[in-house]
Protein backbone atom coordinates (compact mmCIF):
# COMPACT_ATOMS: atom_id res chain seq x y z
CA UNK A 1 0.00 0.00 0.00
CA UNK A 2 1.18 3.47 -0.76
CA UNK A 3 2.08 6.23 1.60
CA UNK A 4 -0.39 8.89 2.61
CA UNK A 5 -1.18 11.17 -0.33
CA UNK A 6 0.74 9.14 -2.91
CA UNK A 7 -1.70 6.30 -3.59
CA UNK A 8 -3.17 7.56 -6.85
CA UNK A 9 -2.14 9.86 -9.64
CA UNK A 10 -4.74 12.47 -8.66
CA UNK A 11 -3.48 12.60 -5.11
CA UNK A 12 0.09 12.98 -6.34
CA UNK A 13 -0.82 15.93 -8.53
CA UNK A 14 -2.85 17.61 -5.78
CA UNK A 15 0.03 17.09 -3.34
CA UNK A 16 2.43 18.72 -5.81
CA UNK A 17 0.02 21.63 -6.20
CA UNK A 18 -0.27 21.93 -2.44
CA UNK A 19 3.51 22.05 -2.09
CA UNK A 20 3.64 24.88 -4.69
CA UNK A 21 0.66 26.73 -3.24
CA UNK A 22 0.65 26.05 0.52
CA UNK A 23 -2.32 28.37 1.15
CA UNK A 24 -4.61 25.69 -0.23
CA UNK A 25 -5.65 22.92 2.17
CA UNK A 26 -3.60 19.71 1.84
CA UNK A 27 -5.07 16.99 -0.34
CA UNK A 28 -7.26 14.51 1.48
CA UNK A 29 -6.05 10.93 1.35
CA UNK A 30 -8.21 8.21 -0.07
CA UNK A 31 -10.22 6.33 2.56
CA UNK A 32 -8.03 3.20 2.48
CA UNK A 33 -4.90 5.26 2.91
CA UNK A 34 -6.47 7.12 5.81
CA UNK A 35 -7.42 3.85 7.49
CA UNK A 36 -3.92 2.48 6.94
CA UNK A 37 -2.42 5.65 8.35
CA UNK A 38 -4.67 5.52 11.42
CA UNK A 39 -3.69 1.88 11.98
CA UNK A 40 -0.05 2.85 11.62
CA UNK A 41 -0.51 5.65 14.16
CA UNK A 42 -2.19 3.24 16.60
CA UNK A 43 0.75 0.83 16.27
CA UNK A 44 3.23 3.65 16.81
CA UNK A 45 1.29 4.85 19.84
CA UNK A 46 1.30 1.33 21.29
CA UNK A 47 5.08 1.03 20.71
CA UNK A 48 5.67 4.37 22.39
CA UNK A 49 3.45 3.43 25.35
CA UNK A 50 5.41 0.18 25.77
CA UNK A 51 8.68 2.11 25.58
CA UNK A 52 7.44 4.60 28.18
CA UNK A 53 6.42 1.72 30.44
CA UNK A 54 9.85 0.11 30.06
CA UNK A 55 11.58 3.40 30.79
CA UNK A 56 9.41 3.95 33.88
CA UNK A 57 10.40 0.51 35.15
CA UNK A 58 14.06 1.31 34.49
CA UNK A 59 13.73 4.61 36.35
CA UNK A 60 12.10 2.84 39.30
CA UNK A 61 14.88 0.23 39.40
CA UNK A 62 17.53 2.95 39.26
CA UNK A 63 15.82 4.86 42.08
CA UNK A 64 15.83 1.70 44.21
CA UNK A 65 19.51 1.13 43.44
CA UNK A 66 20.28 4.75 44.30
CA UNK A 67 18.53 4.43 47.67
CA UNK A 68 20.43 1.21 48.39
CA UNK A 69 23.77 2.80 47.53
CA UNK A 70 22.95 5.84 49.65
CA UNK A 71 22.21 3.52 52.58
CA UNK A 72 25.53 1.74 52.06
CA UNK A 73 27.40 5.06 51.99
CA UNK A 74 25.57 6.28 55.09
CA UNK A 75 26.30 3.04 56.96
CA UNK A 76 29.96 3.30 56.04
CA UNK A 77 30.12 6.94 57.10
CA UNK A 78 28.45 6.11 60.42
CA UNK A 79 30.92 3.29 61.12
CA UNK A 80 34.19 3.96 59.26
CA UNK A 81 36.23 1.43 61.29
CA UNK A 82 33.99 -1.48 60.33
CA UNK A 83 36.30 -2.63 57.53
CA UNK A 84 39.22 -3.22 59.89
CA UNK A 85 37.92 -6.62 61.06
CA UNK A 86 37.48 -8.05 57.58
CA UNK A 87 38.17 -11.68 56.79
CA UNK A 88 41.46 -12.18 54.97
CA UNK A 89 41.55 -13.41 51.40
CA UNK A 90 43.38 -16.54 52.55
CA UNK A 91 40.56 -17.47 54.94
CA UNK A 92 38.00 -16.84 52.20
CA UNK A 93 40.00 -19.04 49.84
CA UNK A 94 40.32 -21.80 52.46
CA UNK A 95 36.55 -21.71 52.99
CA UNK A 96 35.89 -21.89 49.25
CA UNK A 97 38.45 -24.68 48.84
CA UNK A 98 36.90 -26.71 51.66
CA UNK A 99 33.42 -26.39 50.18
CA UNK A 100 34.61 -27.34 46.70
CA UNK A 101 36.68 -30.28 48.00
CA UNK A 102 33.66 -31.67 49.82
CA UNK A 103 31.45 -31.27 46.75
CA UNK A 104 34.05 -32.80 44.44
CA UNK A 105 34.54 -35.82 46.69
CA UNK A 106 30.81 -36.55 46.71
CA UNK A 107 30.62 -35.90 42.96
CA UNK A 108 33.56 -38.18 42.22
CA UNK A 109 32.03 -40.98 44.30
CA UNK A 110 28.62 -40.67 42.59
CA UNK A 111 29.54 -40.42 38.92
CA UNK A 112 29.76 -43.28 36.44
CA UNK A 113 31.42 -42.71 33.09
CA UNK A 114 30.29 -45.91 31.34
CA UNK A 115 28.34 -43.92 28.73
CA UNK A 116 27.32 -40.35 28.09
CA UNK A 117 23.72 -41.20 28.91
CA UNK A 118 24.72 -42.74 32.25
CA UNK A 119 27.02 -39.79 32.99
CA UNK A 120 24.18 -37.33 32.34
CA UNK A 121 21.82 -39.28 34.57
CA UNK A 122 24.43 -39.43 37.35
CA UNK A 123 25.17 -35.70 37.13
CA UNK A 124 21.50 -34.75 37.39
CA UNK A 125 20.99 -37.17 40.26
CA UNK A 126 24.06 -35.79 42.07
CA UNK A 127 22.91 -32.18 41.61
CA UNK A 128 19.45 -32.99 42.98
CA UNK A 129 20.93 -34.78 45.98
CA UNK A 130 23.96 -32.66 46.89
CA UNK A 131 23.03 -29.14 45.79
CA UNK A 132 19.92 -28.70 47.89
CA UNK A 133 20.12 -25.63 50.12
CA UNK A 134 20.04 -27.70 53.32
CA UNK A 135 22.84 -30.00 52.10
CA UNK A 136 24.96 -27.04 51.04
CA UNK A 137 24.32 -25.36 54.38
CA UNK A 138 25.53 -28.46 56.21
CA UNK A 139 28.70 -28.55 54.08
CA UNK A 140 29.42 -24.86 54.73
CA UNK A 141 28.86 -25.24 58.47
CA UNK A 142 31.17 -28.27 58.56
CA UNK A 143 33.91 -26.43 56.66
CA UNK A 144 33.54 -23.38 58.92
CA UNK A 145 33.98 -25.60 61.99
CA UNK A 146 37.13 -27.10 60.45
CA UNK A 147 38.53 -23.64 59.71
CA UNK A 148 37.67 -22.43 63.20
CA UNK A 149 39.57 -25.35 64.74
CA UNK A 150 42.57 -24.69 62.46
CA UNK A 151 42.70 -20.97 63.30
CA UNK A 152 42.27 -21.26 67.08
Amino acid sequence: MGELGYGEKGNKISLILWLKFPLCPPPLPTPTLAIDYIQFLHKEKKKQEEEVSTLRKDVMALKIMKVNYEQIVKAHQDNPHEGEDQVSDQVKFNLFQGIMDSLFQSFNASISMASFQELSACVFSWIEEHCKPQTLQEIVIGVLHQLKNQLY
